[in-house]
């Protein structure tokens, strides 16, 4: 059986390791002691309301990152526009370091489950783009299933190859 300095130190790796799970553990914590009614003097339903919604928040922060990746590569290898490819590949960049200091295991598990709603958001929405800028071929091309996976998108200095032979300047 495990002491409490035991579970404590558990813990305090978990928050380090995987915030989203840790605030997960938390707030069933928490409501096993409401259950319990632990005379805590601690407002325990709003408290484990409040943590979860902590762990919402990382995961949804997570999510929009993944949408804004995939629809900044879709873009950078569909489209046959030459501007604003850098502007693309600096948004990928900045989204790829959120998602460097925010995907945790369970985060991952995550994006992994709802990988097909992720991108089925942004195909629509690249889509209007791309016919927005007059390219309707291009909104055309775009694929059903997402071209690229998790590790694709999380890989640095990684982008698609354009489908119209645009080479970018700044790719390896």
């Amino acid at each position: 059986m495990a002491t409490r300095l035991q579970t404590r130190e558990s813990e305090a790796k978990l928050y380090e390791r995987d915030y989203y799970a840790w605030t997960r553990a938390q707030a069933a914590i928490l409501r096993r002691m409401r259950q319990q009614e632990a005379e805590t003097g601690l407002d325990l339903a709003n408290l484990a309301e409040e943590v979860e919604d902590l762990g919402r928040s990382e995961r949804d922060a997570v999510r929009s990152q993944v949408r804004r990746i995939i629809e900044h590569l879709l873009k950078l290898e569909y489209s046959g526009a030459r501007e604003p490819r850098d502007s693309w590949m600096d948004t990928v960049a900045d989204a790829r370091a959120v998602l460097d200091d925010k995907l945790s295991p369970s985060l991952r598990r995550d994006v992994e489950a709802v990988w097909p709603r992720l991108y089925a958001q942004v195909l629509s929405k690249v889509r209007r783009a791309l016919r927005r800028f007059d390219e309707p071929d291009a909104a055309a091309a775009l694929p059903a299933d997402c071209p690229y996976d998790l590790d694709d998108i999380c890989r640095p200095e990684w982008y698609p190859a354009n489908r119209h032979g645009i080479a970018d300047r700044d790719a390896p």
